[in-house]
């Protein structure tokens, strides 16, 4: 796992909150994209048009006192967020690209689908959790995460307290696809509302192309 107290991760990680919460604005500087592979490059739009926020494209599980929020990182749907979360995501990925690199070699995979996940103590007390219980369905298979990479504090020592939040990337095979339907579980609880979310990615992207072209 990459060391949680690396400087340049607790700064990364901290952009990323700011840019959940600031407001979206179009900008026309692109920032540098992060070279994450896509089934569908089709879907790939230009960077720096976007407006959503990274709750929008967020799939939750609540269960337990424990809310678990995942955003797969893959280009074709980061370049729909606003030109903040878009970079904010971008040089996280940017700043694991090494261990990402060996996870690649090592897992012989000839590419790595990538999600930032958190970990959100919702109730009094404390809350468990088992990083590794998180399993993604989709093109007709499942697929578990082949390494963690621990981005805050205490990831290890899975558990939270209330708002308390512990972040993590999870890489799995890159024949996980996106852009077509899937179902996020977490030991008991599931989500299928990822297709409801592409349908919001898919109009944005329209979007996006027409601010593009204008």
């Amino acid at each position: 796992m990459a060391r949680s107290g690396d400087p340049v991760v607790k700064r990364l990680v901290a952009l990323l909150v700011l840019a959940a919460c600031a407001p979206a604005a179009p900008s026309t500087q692109a920032a540098a994209p992060a070279r994450t592979n896509t089934a569908d490059t089709v879907a790939v739009v230009p960077v720096g048009f976007g407006t959503l926020k990274q709750d929008d494209i967020a799939i939750r599980i609540q269960q337990f006192g424990l809310q678990v929020r995942a955003i797969p990182l893959d280009e074709s749907v980061i370049r729909v967020l606003s030109p903040d979360s878009y970079r904010a995501l971008s040089d996280l990925l940017s700043s694991q690209r090494t261990r990402l690199d060996e996870i690649r070699r090592r897992s012989a995979f000839t590419r790595l689908s990538v999600w930032y996940v958190s970990f959100f103590g919702v109730e009094l007390g404390e809350a468990r959790y088992s990083p590794m219980e998180l399993i993604v369905t989709n093109v007709g298979r499942d697929f578990r995460p082949v390494d963690v990479i621990a981005l805050s504090p205490g990831f290890g020592l899975q558990r939270v307290r209330q708002r308390e939040v512990q972040n993590a990337l999870y890489v799995f095979d890159g024949q996980l696809d996106v852009n077509q339907p899937l179902v996020l579980a977490y030991e008991t609880g599931r989500s299928s509302s990822w297709s409801s979310i592409l349908v919001r990615i898919e109009r944005e992207r329209a979007l996006v192309r027409s601010r593009s072209k204008g």
